[in-house]
């Protein structure tokens, strides 16, 4: 039988970055935290990391929080509270740096999806790494997904429940921050 990851150390890390999420949709705040590119060449360099946990809207929130129970019931036991918040600050900031370094013709970003995919491709290398047979279908589904992305567009219904345009950018570079992140794995013994 599947079984829920309900113990306060695999519960409170998801619920802690959603809550700060949430907080972080108070306009007043969200403004001086969202990616804009051009601020951030006037030298607001930390919207590059602080735009990741940022959200255009409540809907745009919401797909994230689904994405991060996903990854909870997935993925909760292969991290301890503070290598889940080390993946997440440093996923942020591969993903930020990614996006201004590698997507000049993306002036505003928001949101968790980038990192998220990151760490989504980590869980699944981690499993494939302990023997889940699984590991290798998440890590193709999500490989699969990435390509298709990138062959198709960015999804056009989505993008109108965010109000913003889904940057397809920001997952291929999480994934790639995801990998980079899961290499360690592979000289741990099972």
């Amino acid at each position: 039988m599947f079984e829920l990851p309900l113990a306060p150390r695999y519960l409170l890390p998801p619920l802690v970055l959603m809550l700060f999420c949430t907080l972080l949709m108070i306009p007043s705040i969200r403004e001086i935290l969202v990616f804009n590119r051009e601020l951030i060449d006037q030298g607001e360099l930390w919207r590059i990391w602080t735009s990741q946990y940022v959200h255009t809207n409540w809907m745009h929130w919401l797909l994230n929080a689904v994405g991060v129970v996903f990854i909870w019931v997935l993925h909760a036991e292969y991290r301890t509270p503070k290598v889940y918040a080390l993946h997440l600050l440093i996923l942020g900031l591969w993903t930020g740096v990614g996006i201004w370094l590698f997507c000049p013709d993306i002036r505003i970003y928001t949101g968790l999806s980038g990192l998220l995919h990151g760490v989504i491709v980590w869980g699944a290398v981690k499993d494939i790494k302990v023997g889940e047979r699984t590991g290798i279908l998440l890590f193709l589904g999500i490989a699969g997904k990435l390509v298709w992305e990138q062959y198709a567009g960015p999804s056009e219904d989505v993008g109108q429940l965010i109000s913003s345009r889904v940057a397809i950018e920001s997952h291929l570079i999480g994934a790639v921050g995801g990998l980079v992140l899961a290499i360690p794995l592979l000289w741990q013994k099972k």
